[in-house]
């Protein structure tokens, strides 16, 4: 979604894909729409720094997390202060934290009888979701909601809003070269 919502933006290009896992999905689109992929470990990640080493390379401006459950290393987090930003799935600070991912976001919603949920979308830092908020939606959680019911409920707000949040951050960036 991403990928194809700025192959003919004028302001903004996916220029690389990274991805620590092998048989990600996004590999595979990212080489069907002709956009760089690489994959890397934990190790190439936090003692090499290859993955800087990349960005640097292809004069990544913007760095955008989806499904990333490793925490950023400091040395990144530097270079791309208020230049990374990362989507939750629901409403932060609440649920969220290391073990907050996926279903169990969606389970921990329900359990608390939250009348509402959404998406956060949040700069990076070097806790787990707790960088400053930039943009969160909403959605009401119904009573017969399962996490299931709720997941896709989200899933619809982080498709229809990501790109455009992503979009009207990386307008608003001064030139990183």
């Amino acid at each position: 979604n991403i990928i194809k919502f700025f192959s003919n933006n004028k302001s903004a290009k996916v220029s690389l894909v990274l991805s620590n896992k092998r048989e990600a999905y996004v590999l595979k689109r990212a080489a069907t729409l002709n956009v760089r992929s690489v994959f890397f470990d934990r190790k190439e990640l936090y003692e090499k720094n290859k993955v800087l080493r990349y960005l640097t390379m292809y004069k990544i401006d913007f760095i955008v997390l989806a499904g990333f459950l490793w925490l950023i290393p400091e040395n990144i987090l530097e270079v791309y202060e208020k230049r990374i930003v990362n989507i939750h799935p629901a409403l932060l600070p609440r649920h969220g934290g290391k073990e907050m991912y996926g279903e169990k976001v969606h389970e921990a919603v329900i359990a608390s009888h939250d009348k509402e949920s959404g998406i956060t979308i949040h700069y990076v830092n070097k806790a787990y979701d707790e960088g400053d908020i930039v943009f969160q939606t909403r959605c009401k959680v119904d009573p017969k909601d399962t996490p299931g019911t709720l997941a896709v409920k989200v899933h619809e707000l982080e498709y229809e809003y990501f790109p455009k949040v992503i979009e009207e951050l990386v307008a608003k960036l001064p030139d990183m070269n």
